[in-house]
């Protein structure tokens, strides 16, 4: 991961808003938006209806630098087209979480409240972080694993029984990719794996484990733990760090970024250090070199 000493707050900003985060929690879309327009006198919102409007908007974005008002799944839909399009490198996007599942923008570091995330577009810094990008180009923002929990919900889902009317449409919103997400989640139990770090094995098929965790671990490379299954003691976990990991082995599924994906026999995720550039607060540990 990379600073990048970049004033954000001059930058003429598209703000996006995602029709779902404007349906489930209309309050905080309109914090957010006022903010970002007393900030930058010269934003332009855009609330698009549909995924394909969502793509035409980010593509149309000209000099603007993207802001997301929107959950995790917009936030991966953003990254997920700036990354198809291969205008990644030259883009800083910025979110600011709203919705039912902000998993994975809070462990990168984005405040998840409407204001403080809002201000943070307005004066935070810029950040290159690493990315992994599997061989049907998908992209995962956070962590993965094998096999994917069950969900739990995300801690602020809790006391929002709205939320599951809202999966269906969230479902349609999410852009296309070679993998369906698998429905219903299955329920993690042992598993036969092959995993090899930079084409050294990790862990072979004739060793069943309990779990495979990849993580973007920083400076290009991804922190890798395997799990075996534990007979009698407890097995130590197996480590490993690298920029290219493969698993394969029976039909699998894994969870990532909020979603399940699968089943398939083989999955690589290549370290793409530096892809996403995004705007975090300029008090974040990470920008001061801690």
């Amino acid at each position: 991961m990379t600073e990048v000493a970049t004033s954000a707050s001059s930058d003429q900003l598209l703000v996006v808003i995602d029709p779902v985060a404007h349906r489930m929690d209309g309050e905080s879309v309109r914090i957010a938006k006022d903010v970002l327009s007393a900030g930058a006198p010269g934003a332009k919102v855009c609330l698009p209806a549909d995924a394909e409007e969502f793509a035409r908007v980010l593509a149309r974005r000209g000099s603007r630098r993207p802001v997301v008002v929107g959950d995790d799944r917009a936030l991966l839909r953003a990254v997920s087209l700036l990354h198809r399009q291969r205008e990644l490198a030259g883009c800083v996007l910025s979110v600011v979480p709203v919705g039912g599942v902000l998993t994975v923008a809070r462990s990168l570091g984005v405040p998840t409240g409407a204001v403080a995330a809002a201000r943070a577009v307005l004066d935070g810094a810029a950040r290159r972080l690493d990315l992994l990008v599997d061989d049907s180009d998908g992209v995962v923002l956070g962590a993965l694993r094998i096999p994917p929990l069950a969900p739990r919900g995300d801690p602020e889902d809790a006391g929002r029984p709205w939320l599951r009317t809202c999966q269906s449409l969230v479902r349609t919103l999410v852009p296309a990719r070679p993998l369906r997400p698998a429905q219903p989640s299955p329920v993690a139990g042992p598993t036969r794996l092959r995993v090899e770090v930079d084409g050294e094995i990790l862990v072979d098929l004739d060793q069943p484990v309990e779990a495979v965790s990849v993580t973007p671990g920083g400076s290009g490379a991804a922190a890798v733990e395997v799990r075996p299954v534990s007979v009698g003691a407890e097995a130590s976990p197996l480590l490993a760090r690298g920029r290219r990991v493969t698993v394969s082995g029976a039909d699998f599924r894994y969870r990532a970024d909020s979603g399940v994906w699968g089943p398939v026999r083989r999955r690589t995720w290549t370290v793409w250090e530096g892809a996403l550039g995004l705007t975090l607060p300029g008090d974040w540990p990470g920008l001061n070199g801690d």
